[in-house]
């Protein structure tokens, strides 16, 4: 069973407010109808443990921003009043054990189809270990991603998340930790909360996000690692039967950060050495022991 955290402190309307006080009205059309984009972002524990620095923090702001402006929805903060938002919360909450994960969410507080829209930037702020991911188990929902002009995949907003949900229930009850959805063209676009990478012939495949994918910040900076170490990278559409015959695959994104898949159906995967090796690299640039120009390090 899941334990929910509950931390202290939310971050809502320009200030700290505790948690049990956090609320929004229940005519809100965040609420009703699910009107609300979001991002999330991690902050990893420097490796001599200096201080905590938070990942890609302006591209995670960039496509809020592009997710605000697709949903209709009015987002007038700069960079640097969202910067010094997280880091307010990021400073309350913080603990040198654990490292943390933030989620930005924009609401919809007020209006009516669009019209007269009134906002608000929430921001919670949740513990995580310090540990790469374990393995998973990995199945393939028969719940799909809609297309561009039924729910806009390029969005991260809570409405695109529903077929996720449905997926990660169904896949739970057959046993998986995650499930891949496919496309309405019957390819693969992504599991119920991050993107797919997969191994075939020493080259890391994954699709583009023309496939009904989120246009991932994490593929971007797991695509400049393989390039920093002559790896092929390539987007591309993806069948459902190459799932069956990678010789690795693995789940990535911000939360998930790169988790390799040991079972894949019924069938048990290879060892993941190239997907193992990029997994380390990552985390070796989130620690600060090497650099990244796509994985800037913002100090807190």
């Amino acid at each position: 069973m899941v334990k929910l955290q509950k931390p202290a402190f939310a971050f809502m309307n320009g200030k700290l407010v505790p948690w049990d006080e956090a609320t929004i009205h229940v005519g809100a059309p965040a609420l009703i109808r699910g009107i609300s984009v979001f991002e999330g972002i991690k902050g990893y524990w420097r490796h001599d443990e200096s201080h905590l620095a938070l990942v890609a923090l302006r591209p995670h702001y960039d496509r809020l921003q592009r997710s605000a402006m697709l949903q209709h929805l009015p987002f007038s903060m700069s960079y640097q009043e969202f910067a010094d938002a997280c880091f307010t919360i990021v400073r309350k909450l913080l603990s040198q054990d654990r490292d943390l994960w933030i989620r930005p969410t924009l609401f919809a507080l007020e209006g009516h189809w669009g019209i007269d829209t009134v906002t608000d930037l929430v921001i919670t702020c949740y513990n995580q270990e310090k540990k790469a991911p374990d393995p998973i188990s990995l199945g393939v929902s028969t719940w799909q991603r809609p297309i561009d002009t039924a729910l806009p995949y390029r969005i991260k907003s809570a409405a695109n998340y529903q077929m996720g949900r449905l997926a990660r229930i169904e896949g739970r009850r057959q046993g998986f930790h995650d499930v891949i959805m496919l496309n309405q063209q019957g390819r693969v676009a992504e599991a119920t909360g991050s993107c797919v990478l997969i191994v075939r012939d020493g080259a890391v495949l994954t699709p583009p996000s023309t496939e009904a994918c989120l246009e991932s910040i994490t593929v971007n900076i797991i695509e400049s690692i393989c390039a920093s170490h002559g790896i092929p990278f390539h987007r591309r559409p993806i069948d459902r039967t190459e799932l069956r015959i990678a010789d690795e695959l693995a789940l990535t994104g911000t939360l998930t950060e790169v988790a390799i898949v040991q079972h894949f159906e019924d069938r048990e995967m290879p060892e993941a050495r190239l997907l193992s090796h990029l997994r380390d690299e990552y985390f070796a640039c989130a620690r600060g022991l090497k650099e990244n120009s796509l994985m800037p390090l913002t100090p807190v």
